[in-house]
């Protein structure tokens, strides 16, 4: 039944649009539409607004008590109990719920974030984080539970580590990428939000590129700390000492000549270098790598002119369509095509163990070798252990995640063929929180009961006498 306008109720009861009125049998029924101040005949009811009110404040209510702040200790005492914090009882949930705020209004995390954010103290404002979120949707590709339920703890994830450093968040909206669709480049959108972002905030120096199925799992890591304190010693730049694409490098000479000596002397020294010019300051592009070659699920470009050269190129027309069906990775062989090349890019890329900023979990990219018993601290950035030792998870050789280590970061990528990405999410996220416990937390599961290794190693050592006696 469809109206033309809202119906309206009759003072006899029911309704004046018909359909909506329903047979009564009893007078009783037929009090339903009227004011509770009148019964069906007009009689005034026993029962008013207020007292009726008031019944049911005391039915479906919480307990609450009335002062009558009579006499010298009344009303002392009530001026005590206002200073007292307020408890969930007596109709004070919203007050309860305001002091709840965790340090909201506090000045303690109000002064560490500004000093945290600001350029020329803790240096937060100089990074942006770029995610890359609403990954999926459409017709084609329908988000369930699941897919919202990555979405929501990776960016939750990523919000709050910001936070904590003074960071910009710059969260963008990948559905945005369907207008490149005409073009065949609709996962070559990451060089234009970088360069986007760029304009966004002019004063900040790096920006990092992280996939969404990313997850910080040590918040307590700063990148400054982490990585940009100490650059020559977190950084090579030497391909050689980990080369999956086997790139030549230093370049070789092209000049067409085959008596030409090795290097052809149109290259300046510099890029005839291995290392560049070795200036950390000249670093413009940190990127990690893979079994496979670079890796662009988490990444640091640096604002420069060098920078504004590689985005023109790498968004250069020629490359996603003439290659667009050839390169499956798309942007990411492009750039390692660009790298290959153009002598002008190498000495102002350096690469970045895959572990301190992009590592895998175990299974994807080959098997976790694991690490030494004494850990990596006293291995050099190669990796490889002294007398010809195997090679383990350290240095340029690490590629899975360790937790003894206490990796920064871990990338779930590619775990939408054949893995389960919100399994693999959802226990990241756990071992997160508990790897980054309060000492009072990590006292209580102490005093609650055993640790966990040690409940392991029991039922271990039950199941090798249970199978003894079998």
């Amino acid at each position: 039944m469809s109206l033309d306008r809202s119906p309206s109720p009759r003072l006899s009861g029911g309704w004046s649009s018909p359909g909506l009125t329903t047979p009564h049998d009893g007078a009783a029924n037929l009090s339903r539409g009227l004011s509770p101040s009148k019964r069906s005949n007009g009689t005034p009811r026993d029962v008013t607004w207020a007292s009726a009110k008031a019944a049911s404040a005391r039915v479906n209510g919480y307990p609450s008590y009335t002062s009558q702040n009579q006499g010298f200790f009344s009303r002392h005492m009530r001026k005590v109990s206002e200073a007292l914090p307020y408890f969930a009882h007596g109709g004070q949930e919203d007050r309860l719920r305001e002091k709840e705020k965790l340090g909201r209004g506090r000045a303690g995390p109000a002064i560490r974030y500004l000093y945290r954010r600001t350029s020329y103290l803790g240096g937060g404002s100089k990074f942006v984080i770029i995610l890359g979120a609403n990954q999926g949707g459409g017709v084609m590709e329908w988000k369930g539970a699941r897919e919202w339920a990555i979405e929501r703890d990776s960016v939750k994830n990523k919000k709050r580590y910001a936070n904590e450093w003074g960071y910009e968040l710059e969260i963008v909206d990948m559905a945005t990428k369907k207008r490149y669709a005409h073009e065949w480049r609709e996962s070559w959108e990451k060089v234009d939000v970088i360069r986007n972002s760029m304009r966004k905030y002019p004063n900040a120096e790096w920006f990092w590129w992280l996939d969404l199925n990313t997850f910080i799992m040590e918040p307590s890591y700063s990148l400054q700390s982490h990585i940009f304190s100490n650059l020559q010693a977190t950084t090579y730049r030497d391909i050689n000492l980990y080369n999956p694409l086997h790139i030549q490098h230093p370049p070789n000479g092209t000049s067409g000549d085959p008596n030409a000596p090795k290097f052809a002397n149109y290259l300046d020294p510099i890029s005839l270098s291995a290392t560049g010019d070795s200036d950390p300051n000249s670093i413009n592009l940190l990127v990690p790598q893979d079994c496979g070659g670079f890796n662009l699920g988490s990444f640091f470009v640096k604002r420069s002119d060098w920078t504004d050269r590689l985005l023109d190129v790498w968004w250069d027309p020629v490359f996603y369509e003439q290659k667009h069906m050839e390169w499956e990775h798309k942007e990411q062989d492009a750039l390692e095509y660009i790298y290959t090349n153009q002598p002008w890019v190498r000495p102002h890329v350096a690469f970045v163990p895959q572990r301190k900023i992009n590592a895998f979990p175990h299974g994807a990219c080959g098997d976790n070798r694991g690490v030494p018993e004494g850990g990596c601290g006293g291995l050099d950035i190669t990796g490889k252990e002294p007398k010809g030792g195997k090679e383990k998870e350290c240095g340029v050789q690490g590629i899975h995640y360790q937790e003894k280590e206490r990796d920064f970061l871990v990338n779930m990528a590619g775990c939408e063929w054949g893995r389960d990405c919100w399994g693999e999410m959802y226990n990241f996220r756990e071992l997160s929180m508990k790897l980054n416990r309060h000492l009072w937390e990590k006292f209580k599961d102490w005093w609650d009961g055993e640790d966990e290794e040690e409940l392991k190693k029991k039922e271990e050592v039950k199941k090798k006498k249970e199978g003894k006696k079998e």
